[in-house]
C-alpha cells in the first residue's frame, strides 16, 4: 500500500513538474512573440518615418528653387526660354537642361554626373547634397545636346508626386490623349517632343542592351516603342513626324511600385527644335 502511495505521489509530482515546465515554455514563447512583435512594430515605425522624411525632403527639393514659368510661348523669331541656367549652374555645374510636362509635377532640371553614372540616384540636382529621391538625370553614354537617336532620362517613382512619379498619369488613356507634348529647355534652345507611347517595360538597361549605332538595333527598339507588347500601354498612332533612322527619341524611365523587375517608360520624338532668347 505504501509503495502504491509513493508511486502515486511521484506521478503527481511529475505531472505537476511537467505542467510547470509547459507553463514556463509557454511563457518563453509568449515573451519571444512579444519581443518579435515589438521589433516588427519598431521597424515599421522607422520605415514609415524614413519614408515620410524622404517624401518631405523630396517636396522641399521641388520648392528649393523657384520653378520657372515653362509655358509654351513664342517671342518673335525666338521662343521664350524661362530657365535661368546661369543661376542654376552656380549651384551645380552638372545642370544642363530642364524638363517640363504640362499638368504633372515633372518640372525639373536635368543633370549628368561627369564621373559617376549613379550619383544622382541619391543626390540633389541643385547642390549635390544627399537626397533619397535623387534627381532627374542622364548617364554618360548619352550626349548632353540630345543629338543621340535614343536618350534615356531617369527619375525616381514613389516619393509622393515628386520626380517622375507623375509620369504614371500617362497610364490613363484620356490623360495620354490630351497631353501630346513635353518640353526640354537648354541654354538658347527649346526642344518639343511628341509623346509616342507610354508602357510597362522590363528592367534592362536600355543603353547597354542595344547598340543604336547598328541600324537593326535602332529599328528594333523603335518598333518596341511604337508598338509595345505590354498590356499596360497607350500608343499614339498619328504623329507629327515619321519615325525613321534620323529620329531623335527621348525615353523617360521610372520604376513601378512593388514591381522591381519592371519600368514605366514614356517615349517622345523630337518634333521641333527652336532657338530661344
Amino acid at each position: 500500500m505504501n509503495e502504491n502511495n509513493n508511486k502515486n505521489k511521484e506521478n503527481i509530482e511529475k505531472s505537476a513538474e511537467n505542467i510547470e515546465n509547459n507553463d514556463k515554455k509557454k511563457d518563453k514563447k509568449r515573451i519571444i512573440l512579444l519581443i518579435l512583435a515589438i521589433i516588427i512594430f519598431v521597424c515599421a515605425c522607422v520605415y514609415i518615418g524614413i519614408y515620410i522624411y524622404n517624401s518631405i525632403m523630396a517636396q522641399n527639393e521641388s520648392e528649393l528653387v523657384t520653378t520657372p514659368d515653362t509655358t509654351s510661348s513664342q517671342s518673335g523669331a525666338l521662343a521664350d526660354n524661362p530657365v535661368d541656367f546661369a543661376s542654376l549652374q552656380q549651384g551645380n555645374e552638372d545642370i544642363y537642361a530642364w524638363i517640363k510636362i504640362d499638368d504633372t509635377d515633372v518640372d525639373y532640371p536635368i543633370v549628368q554626373s561627369q564621373n559617376d553614372d549613379d550619383f544622382y540616384l541619391r543626390h540633389s540636382a541643385y547642390d549635390k547634397s544627399w537626397l533619397a529621391s535623387g534627381a532627374i538625370y542622364t548617364q554618360g553614354v548619352n550626349s548632353k545636346d540630345f543629338s543621340d537617336p535614343i536618350t534615356v532620362i531617369y527619375g525616381h517613382n514613389g516619393y509622393k508626386e515628386t520626380m517622375f512619379t507623375s509620369l504614371h498619369k500617362f497610364e490613363d488613356e484620356e490623360f495620354f490623349n490630351s497631353h501630346e507634348y513635353f518640353y526640354i529647355y537648354m541654354p538658347q534652345r527649346k526642344l518639343t517632343y511628341q509623346v509616342i507611347s507610354a508602357f510597362k517595360y522590363d528592367d534592362r538597361h536600355i543603353m547597354n542592351s542595344f547598340n543604336f549605332a547598328v541600324p537593326q538595333d535602332l529599328a528594333n527598339f523603335q518598333e518596341t516603342i511604337t508598338n509595345p507588347s505590354s498590356a499596360l500601354k497607350n500608343v499614339r498612332t498619328e504623329l507629327d513626324v515619321p519615325i525613321d533612322e534620323n529620329s531623335k527619341i527621348v525615353v523617360l524611365s521610372t520604376c513601378i511600385t512593388n514591381q522591381k523587375s519592371n519600368r514605366y517608360l514614356v517615349c517622345g520624338v523630337l518634333v521641333k527644335d527652336e532657338k530661344t532668347n
